[in-house]
């Protein structure tokens, strides 16, 4: 008999629903909450239209939450989306997804978050930056890893701090998220109450249109045109909902409460992000929040809040943008390393990622290589580039896992399911439809970055071939149903 590895540790199911509400909830909520509603403006000059676009965005969001709860509901696992697409489709598509998580997806936001942490510290403090001839040189004309560098050395600093707390165990990492979700609820709650009573506003800011607005057919080319960029910024903001199911393995009873965090986190998230942005443009009008997108250096929530509590105000919104993106950055850190665990002990990513920790049970080795990566990430300097990549891509997997509710309602027509995607077909079909339309327009739009994102994901090609060479036996499932 061989006897049990001593330096080999297993993932333990510790967290409630609640704890996977509370890991939706953070994951999602970051810096888009305090900007977002800027762009929106500009794009679509209405404040009505700016706060419908919000609403679209999270019910769309939430078609696809209630596809996805319905495959988790059935194959609750850690690793997410790669343990449903290996069982819906086949392993080379479900390691395309953990790759693509890996280069783009996941590692970017990572990378993205902190800096927005990272910057915001810098309106504070004034970090220091490296000389104009340092400054100004580039790797193949794209890249300057030198520019903004005081920025870039405190958001590494801070992708190598949170991921040694989740080194640590996930307890330490979901305990952090709550406190920093709860203070940053309260926080918008205040923002909400505060600009509704004293913040001076109307409902003639709410109901005024820009100046230059003009009242065109919603069928219209540019009409659509405007929504879909709006759309697309609140997406960003929505972005992030889908990774508490890389850690479905680590939640007690997954297959029944993995679904409900998921969809109980948007729902709440949803209410959240239409209520406070509803304030900002019931205190600010719209030609204001216009201005505000036009300052590349101004924040809308601070924006709004100096309006009425002046410098003190100011400062309190940058503080709790802080506080914000750290929970965010932190969340987002958490969960994506159980994916690349799931990959590694199937032989499908770096061996070492398979390694669990003997004494914090976590997957300690996939943690360091994803704050490696997410690191050489920021001194990239791309940051809005991957952030583009970064929903082109998404939106390929959300799109595949929707339709995997179709294939495994043929394939297992008569398997429990604690959860069930509302409104089918026709509501999981119409959400497919709007992930193929992102993508194209994404193409025609913006081809270079979905050409690069594309080739990223093609990037994974000679990995799989040369992973795949020597199979190892798939290992039993954490939670796998008898």
């Amino acid at each position: 008999m061989r006897l049990k590895d001593k330096s080999q540790g297993k993932l333990v199911q510790s967290l409630g629903l609640f704890s996977a509400f509370i890991l939706t909830v953070s994951s999602v909520v970051g810096s888009g909450i305090y900007k977002k509603v800027a762009p929106m403006s500009a794009e679509l000059l209405s404040a009505e239209w700016v706060i419908i676009c919000w609403i679209l965005a999270g019910i769309i969001t939430l078609f696809g939450t209630l596809s996805n709860a319905e495959v988790a509901g059935l194959l609750a696992d850690s690793g997410g989306e790669y343990v449903y697409f290996k069982k819906v489709y086949n392993k080379f598509f479900a390691f395309i997804f953990g790759w693509t998580t890996f280069t783009v997806i996941r590692s970017a936001a990572v990378a993205s978050i902190g800096y927005v942490f990272a910057h915001s510290f810098n309106t504070l403090i004034l970090l220091p930056t490296l000389p104009d001839s340092l400054v100004q040189v580039s790797i193949l004309g794209i890249f300057s890893p030198f520019d903004n560098f005081g920025v870039k050395v405190l958001t590494v600093l801070l992708i190598i701090g949170l991921s040694y707390v989740n080194y640590r165990g996930l307890r330490l990492g979901e305990g952090l998220s709550k406190i920093v979700l709860l203070i940053v609820v309260i926080s918008i709650f205040l923002i909400i109450i505060s600009g509704l009573t004293i913040g001076g506003g109307s409902l003639h800011n709410f109901t005024t249109p820009a100046t230059g607005f003009v009242h065109r057919s919603f069928f219209s080319s540019g009409f659509i045109q405007g929504i879909f960029a709006a759309m697309l910024a609140a997406f960003w903001a929505y972005e992030g909902w889908s990774a508490t199911g890389y850690i479905g393995g680590e939640i007690k009873n997954p297959y029944r409460n993995l679904p409900l965090a998921l969809v109980l986190g948007v729902l709440f998230t949803m209410l959240l992000y239409v209520a406070v942005n509803f304030t900002y443009l019931y205190v600010l009008p719209m030609d204001e929040l216009i201005s505000v997108h036009s300052s590349q250096n101004t924040i809308a929530a601070v924006a709004v809040v100096k309006k009425y509590l002046g410098e003190t105000g100011g400062i309190f919104i940058a503080v709790l943008v802080l506080i914000t993106t750290f929970g965010c950055t932190n969340a987002t850190l958490l969960a994506p390393p159980r994916l690349y665990y799931a990959m590694a002990r199937e032989g499908l990513f770096f061996k070492i990622a398979s390694h669990i920790h003997p004494k914090f049970n976590t997957p300690s080795k996939a943690i360091l290589i994803q704050a490696v990566w997410s690191s050489i990430l920021v001194f990239s300097g791309s940051f809005d580039q991957l952030t583009d990549m970064l929903i082109f891509a998404a939106f390929i997997f959300y799109g595949a896992t929707t339709l995997g509710v179709f294939i495994l309602r043929k394939k297992m027509p008569d398997a429990n399911r604690p959860v069930k995607a509302w409104g089918y077909p026709v509501v999981p079909a119409l959400f497919i439809i709007f992930c193929m339309t992102l993508i194209l327009v994404t193409l025609v739009g913006k081809p270079r970055e979905a050409l690069i994102g594309l080739a990223l994901i093609a990037g994974g090609l000679p990995f799989y071939w040369f992973w795949s060479r020597n199979k190892i036996p798939e290992t039993t499932s954490i939670n796998s149903k008898s």
